[in-house]
């Protein structure tokens, strides 16, 4: 959507080291990242967000299936500005969608079949949004000791067993302590919100942004927090993470995002504590302590003397290329500058190098593209990456000409929009339905983390224009386009791959099973 912004669980001991909030912390040895499944566990699939599927996706001829990730969406005019949640993928093919149940938020998670989309189970939880403007999403995550953890009212989280079975018990954990939050739960209830997708990593251990608003006995601040496999939890403030008593919260929907070996864990954190525009750092962390390793201010790629801004209305999450490279999507730092784009900042894995950035990022995750998914690429890196190249008219000042692109993060050209040297565009394609608002114009696509088959050679790509089209990457070509809904103004939405070659998507709060 384009920028309308107005410019069972433990008892534990809170303790404090080096200035990170900890509760009994027992130290576990990084895990290296995942082999590919045939699953999609979590946003943007594994705990770097590559999006890369384990499976080819079947060419897009039918819609197998639909059901509603929305049952009552509020609209912005004509517009539907609510981020949902990813749906998962277990390993033996159970999906997992988060359903918003009413205006106000409330949700549940249901357990279809994949081969039919039939409801086999659902599981409701009294998780709250934290204030907003633009609903956050709500991301659940399925761990590696096959639970699946939800969002949950005050803070806390709770966990589904065997999602692939009618029957699971569910149990409930704070970051901050069972005990604590039994103690109080009125206290923390009113005033602790979970406010990004929750990440787990290789062994099992959580990961996700909350805010605070209002006092706590605990007096948490809002910050980061930490579940470890074994039930252990622990947080750091924002301010802490980033050593900066100026910085109030992680950016809202900001996934955190894991270090190839599973050592570090990366999350932009923010100047305000309102929903809204803050500037910031992003910052490396210990996965294990919380303690901070690394950070870097974050700057308008075109303008380096200029903050970017970090907006909460959008779903910029870290990627973690497979050099250990990061990516994180920012908002330019004054006015209009780039069309109101925003950037792809790009950092060497110790945030030490500020590499060359994009010209695309405010609301999008980067997916990564290994170039033997790219025929006919004879460049000298090892991976792409893929972005919307969205080219907004009003109010940003385009020509409506809105694109996909494959970028080259180690090829250098000069942006025809603002003059700033970026990463090479080795494939873009132009959205193909004219866009009646804007003259001249296309609809714009709408996704945030796209999912990539690279056997196939092709992305899964969602349109404002109502359809899902598979990007054939070596022909340069949009094919198989399916008829989802006559087309909508909405915020970006992510689309992922089953096990069994499914693709699905989000159009209009409803997910689409798509396939052969």
């Amino acid at each position: 959507m384009k920028h309308r912004l107005a410019l069972v669980a433990s008892s534990s001991l809170l303790l404090a080291v080096n200035g990170v909030a900890q509760v009994q912390i027992a130290p576990i040895a990084p895990a290296p990242i995942a082999p590919a499944l045939s699953v999609w566990p979590g946003y943007a699939r594994d705990p770097s967000h590559n999006a890369i599927s384990g499976v080819s996706a079947q060419n897009l001829s039918r819609i197998k299936w639909q059901t509603p990730v929305d049952l009552m969406p509020q609209y912005s005019g004509s517009s539907l500005l609510i981020h949902y949640g990813s749906p998962l993928v277990t390993p033996a093919g159970m999906v997992l969608v988060t359903v918003k149940t009413q205006a106000s938020g409330s949700y549940q998670v249901e357990g279809h079949l994949s081969s039919t989309g039939a409801t086999v189970w659902t599981t409701t939880t009294d998780y709250v949004l934290p204030p907003h403007g633009w609903t956050p999403s709500v991301g659940s995550t399925l761990t590696t000791q096959n639970d699946l953890v939800i969002p949950a009212i005050g803070g806390t989280v709770l966990y589904r067993s065997t999602p692939d079975l009618v029957g699971g018990s569910v149990r409930r954990d704070a970051f901050f302590g069972m005990s604590n939050y039994n103690a109080n739960p009125a206290a923390y209830d009113a005033s602790v919100f979970i406010s990004t997708p929750i990440t787990a990593d290789a062994a099992g251990n959580l990961y996700f942004g909350f805010v605070v608003r209002g006092t706590t006995p605990l007096n948490l601040v809002s910050g980061l927090a930490r579940i470890s496999a074994g039930g252990v939890g622990s947080w750091v403030s924002a301010a802490n993470a980033a050593n900066d008593t100026a910085i109030r919260k992680v950016v809202y929907n900001c996934a955190p995002a894991l270090s190839r070996d599973g050592s570090s864990v990366y999350v932009a954190v923010t100047n305000t504590n309102n929903s809204g525009f803050g500037t910031g750092y992003l910052v490396k962390l210990d996965s294990t302590t919380l303690a901070m390793q690394a950070r870097v201010r974050l700057k308008d790629v075109s303008v380096p003397t200029l903050d970017a801004r970090l907006p909460d209305d959008g779903t910029a999450s870290p990627t973690v290329g497979p050099d250990g490279d990061v990516y994180f999507g920012v908002f330019e730092g004054s006015g209009v500058n780039n069309h109101s784009r925003g950037w792809l900042t790009h950092f060497d894995a110790n945030l030490t190098q500020t590499k060359l950035g994009s010209a695309f990022g405010w609301d999008d995750t980067a997916s990564v593209v290994p170039r033997a998914a790219v025929p006919g690429y004879t460049g000298p890196s090892a991976y792409l990456l893929l972005t919307k190249y969205n080219n907004y008219g009003y109010p940003g000042g385009g020509d409506g000409l809105n694109k996909l692109a494959v970028i080259d993060p180690n090829v250098s050209m000069v942006d025809p929009i603002s003059g700033a040297t970026v990463m090479n565009t080795v494939r873009t394609i132009l959205g193909p339905t004219p866009d009646q608002n804007w003259p001249g114009g296309v609809r714009e696509w709408c996704i945030n983390t796209a999912a990539i088959d690279v056997a196939r050679h092709c992305a899964i790509v969602n349109c404002e224009d109502g359809k899902v089209y598979r990007w054939d990457l070596g022909t340069n070509t949009l094919l198989d386009p399916v008829v989802l809904t006559v087309g909508i103004g909405e915020a970006y939405t992510p689309t992922i791959i089953g096990h069994d070659g499914t693709s699905y998507a989000i159009n209009n709060g409803i997910l689409f099973a798509l396939g052969q």
